[in-house]
């Protein structure tokens, strides 16, 4: 399938035995390594590298890795997506966290199945445990106005049984690395913040949090919990 810039492997002075070898080899490293890495974004510097490692063609990359996002897509069923780094609304930007400068572009994939379809086909029940994780931090998250220090999130997590000293949970190991899993699969956004009182860690939403269809699921779950928490009253 052609790139929908109407591009070919002619213009790029290679064959389309070359070409499909090297959309191929990409397919291969982003599920290989969302598989690997637990979902977190591959950085496209890393497939940048995969492709021309062996060809110097400098728009060579952008027209391969659109072409295994389309086979991604209507072979495998995955949708590649771009992220960009977006910076924390701090007004104070710390050096000392590890995301406080802009990552360069990276990609995740996501299933474009239907819900009922990924739950009953794909889904694996042994790392559902983990979602459940996810959504709650979220929601908290969200529920803050889409930001928290880490002081104020503990508490919350306590509620949950999740205690940050805490490195054998049964489910979830160490706490306080589940939490930085989030940060590294780009869920949440972490910085070192410098005020009056001292230094704080903020916790924002980042970019897949942001996301509409991540963002309207946290929100329905949310709805789920206050209208069961929500007693009924009797019209009498």
């Amino acid at each position: 399938m052609a790139s929908g810039g109407g591009e070919s492997a002619a213009q790029f002075d290679i064959s389309e035995e070359e070409k499909d070898k090297l959309v191929g080899e990409v397919i291969r490293y982003v599920l290989f390594k969302t598989h690997q890495g637990s979902g977190c974004p591959i950085k496209r510097e890393e497939l940048t590298q995969l492709i021309t490692k062996n060809y110097r063609q400098r728009a060579l990359p952008a027209f391969i890795i659109n072409e295994a996002r389309s086979k991604l897509s209507t072979i495998f069923g995955y949708e590649m997506t771009e992220l960009q780094r977006s910076r924390l609304s701090s007004a104070n930007q710390g050096r000392a966290s590890q995301q406080s400068v802009a990552d360069s572009k990276s990609y995740v994939i996501t299933s474009q199945l239907p819900a009922d379809v990924y739950k009953e086909f794909v889904e694996d029940v042994n790392t559902s445990h983990l979602t459940g994780f996810t959504f709650a931090i979220i929601s908290i998250v969200h529920l803050a106005g889409g930001k928290i220090t880490e002081e104020n999130l503990w508490p919350h997590m306590r509620r949950l049984g999740l205690r940050e000293t805490e490195e054998n949970h049964p489910v979830f190991g160490n706490i306080k690395q589940a939490l930085e899993t989030l940060v590294q699969q780009r869920y949440l956004q972490k910085e070192k913040v410098h005020g009056p009182e001292g230094n704080s860690i903020v916790y924002e939403l980042a970019e897949r949090s942001l996301d509409e269809t991540v963002s309207g699921q946290v929100k329905e779950y949310i709805s789920q919990i206050v209208q069961r928490e929500v007693p009924a009253t009797d019209n009498d």
